[in-house]
């Protein structure tokens, strides 16, 4: 209340600027050399990197808001081969590299999905490939897209102003891109390189280029540009598919009449007991160490473990064009078009293991070791299975596309009046995914520590005679219809098929932003806007189910079968002999299905979503400057509506397979962000700052959107919630910047977020869904859905230090530490998560540049950070991170330079657990990569 008072007692007293840059960057040439008694110097020239990071100090000295800024050296040489990589050199920001590559940027420990990237200050479309558990559509922007040759530079706006779109709790990404007018004319820039992957053992060519030409007169130029990148990544590692308790899995339970295991009125399963109290296990004679029976029936064990083999082609073409026409000299017709493919095509082998639901009652021995059994054995299966493989080739195609009109008019006297319109579209996923598992009952063993797990088959897993394809042959219903042959339901085993489930994401908006001056007083300038949002969301599922009426082994499959490489899992922690096994090509997954029982390709109606959302907002913001104080305040008043439409089917005991029925929920609502910005310069040379705002971010897509999907393996299920509220958060940040010279910059910022409306996921446990595996509705699913429960407070404290050292010697340098404090929420299962945030994160970036050389390091180290929910409900950490990169650049003349880089020097192994340590969930390998380049400019 206190926030809004203040916004409406000065509200006459405020100003604001058009949806522009904060201010213009300087060129390479310094714009003083400020001694430390104030006074001014004669100019310096400084180009190359220290140069660029001479632009971005200036640009986050005369911003109005907390900003911080990454430029470009020159056309086509941004800092980094992919700009969530320099981002990550922000203090407050950090990535993920599951894949290796940065692709998902969270701002001041705050998801991805709930911080905003604007490309010339307007959103754009975003669709993925399919592969991320945080991907389809979930706001957030994959930055691999991004080609870095087309980057002039990254704003990064830690506190919003209300010109600003809404939507971010963290903070808005700012890309900004270049223009013809402001370039001179006939610059070009061509670059060619090549790419290894040291962990795949391919490399492959990468090229870009930029032509810009405008007029004598300045008033018409055009910019074309092109890139092209391509990649071939190797991972293979070990997955843990959460962790359960032992009891019901391992030891003999006392079920109901019909079957099913009975609970206590604490909720604990009723196992037989002796004559001791000890529970009866399934088989009895099996042996415990470690600790007694109830011991074991108390520990959890690993619900499955998966040793994964993947390899995925990268391949990524953008082109992008820029035409501006200057009528009058008070006026600036701009067009932009941006075309993004992406060729994101994979395929992944998964061995893997259900030690509990699979081979409980083939339980040979276990050990227990802190409550978790980090070793185990099982005999050859008397059930279906032991293991299975799966195999998964997806074809995934990823295309944006993007055009934007500006028509910006500038009076006389600073008045400007900005029109603009645009309209994105972006499409991905799998298109389609051919499935195809096997299944063995090879008896097997495993140990497990925090950062290792060792599985032993005896038998031969590279044998395809000790394969099988699914024994268990059942009546086949597709979506609440039987499935016939020749006239009769069919009576067989589905082995696999093919998934389609295409993500369309659209937007299109429309506005105005105009700066009226307001004279030489205390309040310089009036800002005005409003603009119009409409954005589409939707995901078109549709499949083919592929079936066998009688098991075969792999050796009747009448296919070619391989095994995996040698030496592929070596260093991911992952050993014994489940690390050698079963390897099919491509193309023999996809004859199996195709030479099976298919059904016609249908529409799956329950996992088809659309989602609609209309936005409309307004904003009035002034801003202010005098006597060393100078600022904005400003409101902002958004509404929103967002339709889901979606489909449920939930199976009863009467009801095995219902029709999916479609249905539709809506909601409305209007929110006022107000958001004020104050900086005071103390002296030429130090700077403090303080803001305060209301800040919004809307659900995921996916979170709105009702439809409920089910595996039928790890027995989970899940959907969305149409009646979510956006999160609603009270950003304040305190900052103190101090620039004894140029290129030099030390500040310390104090920020803190008060999020309500957190969106957490939460848990049903024992609800009832037909099986397809087992034929039978199973009454033991847990079924997560996402609500508005919790309450969240984050605060931090960055420290970022720069300076031109000596001889061409420069450092950056910055750490943050973040912490979160969240609310309990009594009778739920589950808790609040606050993904990404990790307490420490230091980035140290020496460099050197002198004459024609120039070169860099740059190291990062982020602590452990909660990442996501995973299966049965599991907290899912990742453990602490270092990264270190390394680049160095020649200039052989004034036009042509060779440049080198290599990512991830130390091999860094990418290691997930549940919870705590000694429960791991994950362990990767994703290799170093190396870049030589040449590049050309004039």
């Amino acid at each position: 209340m206190m926030l809004v008072s203040t916004a409406m007692i000065g509200f006459a007293a405020t100003s604001a600027q058009a949806q522009q840059a904060p201010a213009t960057p300087p060129s390479s040439t310094a714009p003083d050399s400020t001694q430390a008694d104030g006074t001014v110097g004669e100019d310096i020239v400084v180009t190359g990197y220290a140069g660029s990071l001479r632009q971005a100090i200036e640009l986050k000295r005369n911003a109005n808001a907390v900003v911080d800024a990454i430029s470009a050296e020159d056309i086509g040489k941004f800092p980094d081969r992919n700009v969530a990589e320099s981002l990550a050199h922000i203090p407050g920001v950090s990535i993920d590299r599951r894949f290796g590559e940065g692709e998902k940027v969270a701002i001041l420990g705050t998801d991805p999905a709930l911080n905003r990237m604007l490309l010339d200050g307007h959103a754009l479309a975003s669709a993925d490939w399919g592969g991320n558990d945080n991907d389809p559509s979930s706001r957030t922007f994959n930055y691999s897209l991004l080609a870095p040759e087309l980057v002039d530079r990254l704003e990064v706006y830690k506190s919003p102003e209300a010109r600003l779109e809404d939507g971010s709790l963290g903070g808005t990404v700012i890309v900004r891109t270049r223009r013809p007018l402001e370039l001179d004319a006939n610059s070009l820039f061509a670059s060619g390189g090549y790419t290894y992957n040291d962990r795949s053992e391919k490399g492959s060519v990468r090229g870009s280029g930029l032509y810009s030409w405008k007029n004598q007169d300045e008033t018409f130029g055009f910019l074309v540009a092109a890139t092209y990148d391509k990649q071939q990544l190797v991972r293979a590692g070990v997955e843990f598919f959460g962790y359960e308790q032992a009891d019901g899995r391992l030891f003999q339970t006392i079920n109901d009449a019909k079957g099913d295991p009975t609970r206590d009125a604490n909720g604990n399963l009723n196992l037989v007991r002796d004559a001791s109290g000890q529970a009866v296990l399934k088989n009895p004679n099996a042996t415990v160490t470690g600790g007694t029976r109830n011991d074991l029936a108390a520990a959890t064990l690993p619900f499955g473990i998966n040793y994964a083999y993947f390899q995925q082609q990268r391949e990524r073409t953008s082109v992008s064009g820029t035409v501006q026409y200057r009528p009058a000299s008070n006026l600036t017709l701009t067009l932009n078009g941006l075309h993004i493919d992406g060729n994101y095509n994979n395929y992944s082998q998964s061995m893997y293991t259900i030690p509990g639901a699979w081979s409980g009652a083939d339980l040979q021995s276990a050990t227990i070791s802190n409550g978790v059994v980090t070793n185990a054995s099982f005999g050859a299966a008397t059930s279906q299975r032991n293991a299975q493989l799966d195999t998964l080739v997806r074809s995934t195609k990823l295309k944006t596309d993007n055009l934007n009109f500006f028509a910006d008019w500038e009076g006389d006297d600073g008045a400007k009046v900005s029109f603009v319109g645009g309209w994105s579209k972006a499409t991905g996923g799998r298109n389609p995914e051919y499935l195809f598992n096997v299944q063995t009952k090879l008896p097997f063993s495993y140990a497990i520590s925090p950062t290792t797990a060792e599985v032993n088959f005896t038998g031969d897993l590279t044998n395809p005679a000790n394969y099988f394809t699914n024994p268990s042959n059942n009546l086949v219903t597709i979506e609440g219809r039987p499935f016939l042959v020749n006239g009769t339901q069919l009576n067989a085993a589905q082995i696999g098929g093919q998934d389609y489930s295409v993500t369309t994401d659209r937007d299109a908006f429309g506005g105005f932003d105009a700066v009226l001056p307001l004279g030489d007083g205390f309040f310089k300038q009036l800002l005005i806007g409003a603009r119009i949002t409409d954005h589409v969301n939707k995901i078109d599922a549709r499949g083919i189910n592929s079936y066998l009426t009688t098991s075969k082994d792999g050796s009747q499959l009448g296919v070619t079968t391989l095994t995996t490489p040698d030496g592929i899992f070596d260093g991911s922690g992952g050993s014994g002999t489940a690390t050698k096994y079963l390897n099919l090509p491509r193309e023999a997954v996809i004859d199996i299905l195709a030479n099976s029982i298919n059904t016609p390709l249908f529409y799956k109606v329950g996992a088809s979503t659309r989602v609609e959302e209309r936005t409309a907002a307004s904003y009035v913001q002034v801003n202010f400057d005098q006597g060393g104080l100078r600022g904005n305040l400003g409101g902002r008043l958004v509404y929103t509506h967002d339709a889901s439409y979606y489909a449920l089917s939930l199976p009863t005991e009467t009801n095995q397979n219902p029709t999916p029925v479609p249905t539709s929920t809506s909601t409305d609502y209007l929110k006022f962000l107000p958001a004020l910005n104050v900086a005071y310069e103390v002296s030429p040379q130090f700077i403090v700052r303080g803001a305060a705002a209301k800040v919004i971010s809307r659900p995921r897509y996916q979170d709105l959107a009702a439809s409920i999907s089910q595996n039928d393996v790890t027995l989970d299920a899940g959907g969305g919630n149409p009646n979510l509220k956006p999160y609603e958060s009270t950003n304040y940040e305190i900052t103190a910047e101090f620039y004894p010279r140029a290129g030099a910059l030390l500040s310390v910022e104090l920020y803190r977020r008060e999020i309500s409306n957190y969106i957490i996921t939460t848990t049903q446990t024992g609800q009832s869904f037909y099986n397809s595996l087992e034929g039978r509705v199973v009454n033991t699913y847990r079924v997560n859905s996402p609500i508005n429960a919790g309450k969240a407070k984050v605060n931090g404290v960055l420290v970022n230090g720069q300076a031109e050292i000596w001889g061409g010697f420069g450092i950056q340098a910055n750490y943050a530490y973040q912490d979160s404090s969240t609310s309990v929420i009594p009778g739920i299962e589950g808790a609040l998560n606050l993904p990404y945030l990790s307490k420490h994160t230091v980035n140290v970036i020496p460099y050197f540049e002198k004459g024609p050389f120039q070169a860099r390091v740059s190291y990062n180290y982020r602590s452990a950070y909660f990442r996501s929910i995973g299966r049965l409900n599991s907290f899912e950490m990742v453990a602490p991170y270092n990264q270190l990169d390394a680049s160095a650049s020649l200039a052989l003349t004034k036009n042509i330079s060779l440049t080198v880089n290599a990512q991830n020097l130390l091999d860094e192994t990418y290691l997930q657990y549940s919870g705590t340590p000694d429960r791991p969930s994950a362990f990767y390998k994703n290799g170093r990569t190396f870049v030589g380049s040449v590049t050309f400019r004039l």
